[in-house]
């Protein structure tokens, strides 16, 4: 088992993981790679990444170009003599003459399992269209989007309580460990590079906040997966009145009741706001964890407990959509 010389690239706390990791095995980092600061919070002070504070807290010596497509950024890089330049949510693409720098190449920790769900956002995405199962592939980088060929896989279950800040923590830790497995063979020859198969590409287009709004039109099962997904960002939310509601953790009810407007507050108790959704409203959403403006996340329960809220049964959430063929 050879010890390599680490060039690490990435950025949030998903890549401190894997940094973390990398640290605390037998493997040298001698440089990592971030984005440039960045503002943040109401001051809108400038920043550090979470990789980049790790990094400083171990005194390594950090670069945050804009852009490895000069000359001089690729000098840079090479005159550190890396063996291999680990890649875990960077936010940068990587030109070939950068791919081709390190002795062992570029490797890329991903948090699906590719070919499915390239791209930016593939947690999220994969909660949304009702994956039962995700995970992480460490590959070996090529000049695609998550193109490359697999080294190594770790799978993991989604259930029907499973939020996007759930998988994204769980999935950290593991491909933080796949990591270092793959960083230990890679030397060795142990490892077989797998082209991904042509057949099962879907892309993991980036999030937005736009489209977060709820429509109660959709199925219950449409809005209950969105839900999960969103939490704890961009986060679902719906308008009652002249706010928003924010929702958190949702559940289909089995069965059909009579049509009513989708977006009607049908009942709620000390678990669930029960709301009326689908074509003809004959679905109903049972919301289990929400927040109103200036307040906190809580259970159903409290929230009613908590304060006098607008949420009357027969209240009306979100806008009415010019969706035709209800007739309640």
């Amino acid at each position: 088992m050879s010890q390599l010389r680490v060039v690490f690239a990435g950025t949030p706390d998903f890549a401190a993981s894997s940094l973390a990791a990398v640290l605390e095995s037998q493997h040298q980092v001698i440089a990592v790679y971030t984005q440039p600061d960045r503002p943040a919070g109401r001051g809108r002070k400038l920043t550090p990444s979470p990789v980049k504070q790790l990094a400083l807290e171990h005194g390594i010596p950090v670069y945050q170009p804009v852009s490895l497509k000069s000359t001089d950024a690729q000098n840079e890089l090479a005159a550190l003599g890396a063996d291999v330049m680990v890649v875990v949510a960077y936010g940068l693409l990587l030109p070939q003459a950068v791919l081709d720098t390190p002795r062992l190449g570029c490797i890329n920790v991903h948090a699906s399992l590719l070919p499915r769900w390239r791209g930016a956002a593939p947690i999220q995405r994969a909660i949304e269209a009702g994956d039962s199962a995700s995970g992480v592939t460490i590959m070996q980088m090529d000049a695609g989007l998550d193109t490359g060929a697999m080294l190594y896989e770790v799978r993991t279950p989604i259930t029907s309580r499973t939020t996007g800040g759930d998988l994204h923590d769980r999935l950290a830790i593991q491909g933080a460990s796949a990591l270092v497995n793959v960083l230990d063979e890679l030397d060795s020859g142990n490892l077989s590079a797998i082209p991904q198969p042509e057949e099962g590409v879907t892309y993991a287009a980036k999030l937005s906040k736009a489209e977060a709004e709820l429509d109660f039109y959709q199925s219950a099962e449409q809005l209950a997966l969105k839900i999960r997904a969103f939490n704890p960002w961009p986060v679902a939310w719906c308008t009652l009145g002249n706010d928003r509601l924010r929702l958190l953790m949702a559940s289909v009810e089995p069965g059909e009741q009579p049509p009513s407007l989708p977006g009607t507050l049908l009942e709620h108790g000390d678990e669930h706001l029960r709301i009326a959704c689908g074509e003809q409203g004959q679905e109903v959403l049972c919301v289990s964890r929400a927040q109103l403006p200036g307040g906190k996340a809580m259970a159903v329960r409290d929230l009613l407990n908590a304060r006098q809220t607008p949420l009357t049964i027969g209240a009306r959430l979100g806008h009415p959509a010019p969706h035709q063929g209800v007739n309640p």
